[in-house]
């Protein structure tokens, strides 16, 4: 660069020497010293020239590389992509070419991710313009059925400061419903079932005429309906005349939505506090309790007795809502003060509620309840946990339901289950918010006498006594009642009795608990109780170690075990301070059916191994007397 500029700086004083030259008017303005510089401008200029000759010729020879290399990384990509492109094409055709049933049989069920529902629905747009046709006559029949379902069940749930509540008017208007698809849910020797999936926007004329206690009639208009839900149509028992069977069961097999607004003729229903809420309860209960499955209407076709296809109860469920863990804290001030809500249908008088445990996100309810099962193939035990607010709104902690058919009749289920936001989307995102867990306990009592139990003996209509139910059968003087008459509910057996009894609890080991000390080390020992009694064991303090062995053995006397816990806490042995390594609450209903058994239990801090055995009272001899 520095040549260049020396170069430049000569030619332009050059320049002025030759023009000074050859004008000599212009020597006034080029000084006589830069003559003798002449031939040195030149010669700046020669190498000026050279060098931008030499930049030139390799910039266009480096241009001309970087160029074909350029074109060449071009064409490897464009075939690189095009070769991708047909590749993918390919497949795409032969993916086109699989039905659903190929795509289950190539991708295991568990790869799949948990928004993909393989649906088994089809569309049936012939049937909704035969039904569009056929809407006046159906609305008529419909609507009559709908009156005489749900009249009896408004006067059911009527609250006490409404004097009457009846139809006034009932017809679903003009519109008729659009079945969005249909499926096929079962075909055997005995009946068809088929579920219609409908979606319902229409222009009702439905008066409800209220009376109230004071006398006051108002006739209340249901407008703005909206419906989407999937009825079941059971086609049930198959017979030999036309029309090839006897009767036809219908139920909503699922509510979607439903939603309406009431409109008092002539002034508004806001006008009388709380008559809307109350109103629109009773209509959506109405609605659940004698539509929703189980729940059924039967039409005959063919005169016969149908009685076997009524709701039944076939068995019991027998729930106990043991505690929470890591709850969802509400309240600014405190922490939450949790309670839940259980049932298996979701009508105010089969929900059952547990007590409040007052500021505290670790709850311990050990609360039993029992539930009637119309149908163990298809319902669902729902709980849903709340933080009680005083006279407020209680405000929703989250959910969980397990379904009822993976219980083993007799056996003792014990789960902890996740809760949810939404009981529709089981599946949680990684923003979702950790609402905690719940434990619960469940035993399904069955009423018929094919449900099995595990061990292949039939349900308790065989009479076959377990451990519990000998203890149940047992009076309080030890002498075992007759089984040769026939059983007692159970039911009433487990809420009714008092079971006594012996625990032994051997404190086997712990697995890899967590250094408390500053020399990586802990001195732990274990301490059992009863929640309902005072007297508590300790096992002896093992120093320095992570994985202690007790292998002790304690005796404690039960009063109720039906309704106590058995508390172990971990603790870190200290002179002068103890600290708590971990601490669990146990039920004894596993206990009582299986009569011993082993168990892990998860500290905060690691694993502790336990040995339970259940020790029935002995029987006196009379001849001792």
């Amino acid at each position: 660069l520095l040549c260049l500029r020396h170069a430049a700086l000569l030619c332009f004083h050059g320049r002025l020497c030759l023009r000074s030259q050859y004008h000599p008017e212009a020597s006034q303005i080029v000084p006589p010293c830069y003559l003798p510089y002449l031939p040195i401008s030149y010669a700046g200029l020669a190498v000026f020239i050279s060098l931008f000759s030499m930049g030139f010729l390799s910039g266009i020879w480096l241009g001309l590389i970087f160029g074909i290399a350029l074109m060449f990384i071009f064409v490897f990509f464009e075939e690189r992509r095009s070769s991708q492109r047909r590749r993918l094409g390919v497949f795409i055709a032969a993916m086109s070419r699989l039905t659903m049933d190929d795509i289950r049989r190539m991708i295991p069920k568990d790869l799949f991710p948990p928004w993909v529902v393989f649906t088994g629905y089809q569309k049936v747009n012939w049937l909704n313009h035969e039904l569009n046709r056929l809407w006046p006559y159906v609305d008529q029949a419909t609507s009559s059925l709908l009156k005489e379902v749900l009249e009896p069940m408004l006067e059911l749930y009527r609250p006490s400061v409404l004097d009457s509540l009846k139809f006034q008017k009932f017809t679903l208007g003009s519109i008729a419903p659009q079945f969005i698809g249909v499926e096929t849910v079962e075909t055997d020797d005995s009946g068809v079932k088929i579920d219609l999936e409908l979606q319902w926007d229409g222009n009702p004329s439905i008066i409800l005429a209220v009376k109230t206690m004071l006398g006051v009639s108002l006739p209340i208009q249901m407008k703005n309906v909206g419906f989407t839900g999937v009825f079941r149509l059971i086609f049930k028992p198959l017979v030999y005349d036309l029309p090839g069977f006897g009767a036809v069961t219908l139920s909503l097999r699922e509510l979607k939505n439903f939603d309406f607004t009431l409109k008092v003729i002539g002034g508004e229903i806001t006008a009388i506090p709380g008559l809307a809420g109350i109103v629109e309860g009773m209509i959506r209960t109405a609605v659940l309790d004698s539509l929703l499955w189980p729940m059924r209407q039967v039409i005959p076709i063919i005169p016969g007795d149908y009685s076997d296809l009524e709701l039944q109860v076939t068995g019991f469920l027998e729930v106990k809502l043991v505690q929470g863990k890591e709850l969802l804290n509400k309240d600014i001030i405190g922490k939450s003060d949790p309670f839940a809500y259980l049932y298996i249908r979701p009508i105010p008088s089969k929900m059952k509620k547990s007590k409040t445990i007052y500021n505290n996100l670790n709850p311990i309810w050990n609360e039993h309840f029992v539930f009637e099962v119309e149908d163990l193939a298809t319902q669902k035990i729902i709980i849903k946990v709340y933080d009680e607010e005083g006279i407020q709104p209680a405000e929703f902690l989250g959910c969980a339901q397990v379904e009822l058919k993976n219980l083993i009749p007799g056996k003792v289920t014990d789960l902890w289950l996740t809760l949810l936001k939404d009981l529709d989307k089981p599946y949680q995102t990684k923003s979702a918010k950790y609402r905690g867990q719940v434990q619960v306990e469940l035993i399904y009592r069955s009423l018929i006498q094919n449900d099995t139990v595990p061990d292949g003996t039939l349900g308790r209509s065989s009479f076959y006594l377990t451990s519990l139910e000998k203890v149940m059968s047992t009076n309080f003087n030890g002498i075992r009642k007759s089984t040769s008459s026939k059983l007692l509910s159970p039911v009433k057996i487990r809420e009714g009795s008092i079971i006594r009894g012996i625990l032994s609890v051997t404190v086997i080991r712990a697995e890899n608990l967590t250094a408390m000390d500053f020399n990586d080390s802990s001195d732990p020992y274990v301490v059992i109780k009863m929640k309902k009694s005072d007297t508590q064991k300790r096992t002896r303090v093992i120093p320095k170690t992570l994985n202690p062995e007790w292998n002790q053995t304690f005796s404690i006397m039960v009063e109720d075990a039906l309704h106590d816990l058995l508390i172990v806490e971990l603790w870190d042995h200290n002179t002068f301070l103890q600290k708590p390594m971990g601490k669990c609450a146990l039920t004894l209903t596993k206990l009582l059916h299986e009569g011993e058994y082993d168990t892990e239990v998860e500290m905060s801090t690691g694993k502790l191994l336990l040995h339970l055995k259940w020790t029935e009272p002995v029987a006196p001899d009379p001849q001792c007397f």
